[in-house]
């Protein structure tokens, strides 16, 4: 079976197996079809997520990124429950 992925898709593909977390591409894919037929009904939930994931990511590749040390320095000032 051959199936054509979107670039946003393909780029996630790619990055998962630059990272080392999948050996190869066909790996990234079968862990998301599988992870689909154990819980097909986060549909929403999932959706929300690589929206959210995909804007953070466009906001660091416009520079707007910060360091951990930052992120926790900031969360650190904001009073607990806000």
């Amino acid at each position: 079976m051959k199936v054509l992925l979107n670039p946003q898709l393909e780029k996630f593909v790619a990055d998962e197996v630059k990272s080392g977390h999948f050996s190869y591409a066909e790996e990234v894919i079968e862990a998301g079809l599988a992870r689909l037929m154990l819980d097909p009904g986060s549909d929403d939930c999932d959706m929300e997520l690589a929206a959210a994931i995909e804007q953070a990511e466009d906001q660091l590749d416009r520079g707007e990124g910060m360091t951990l040390d930052d992120a926790f320095s900031r969360l650190r000032k904001k009073p607990f429950g806000v």
